[in-house]
């Protein structure tokens, strides 16, 4: 029963730390990866504003403003471009 109620806890600990963990974008090395200036230029015909550009992981991750206005947390693929995820 105690074995039991530790796993519950455990799992229950990790759980918000799992929501904040970043995606997957990409297996490829950065070699293969976009430069900086052509992804922010991609993001840029997106309708984006970057406020922040960083890499997170093995992604771009930028923190700014969407093509509406709004607060956009956006993951791309640093070698298609292609968005992974979005948050706020």
């Amino acid at each position: 029963m105690k074995l039991k109620l530790i796993a519950a806890l455990a799992i229950a600990a990790a759980s918000p730390a799992l929501a904040f963990a970043s995606p997957s974008c990409t297996a490829e090395p950065k070699s293969k990866w976009m430069s900086e200036e052509a992804m922010k230029a991609k993001i840029d015909t997106l309708g984006y504003k970057v406020k922040t550009f960083e890499i997170t992981g093995n992604c771009y991750e930028i923190y700014g403003k969407d093509k509406d206005g709004k607060r956009a947390e956006v993951y791309f693929n640093p070698v298609s471009g292609e968005i992974v995820q979005k948050g706020d």
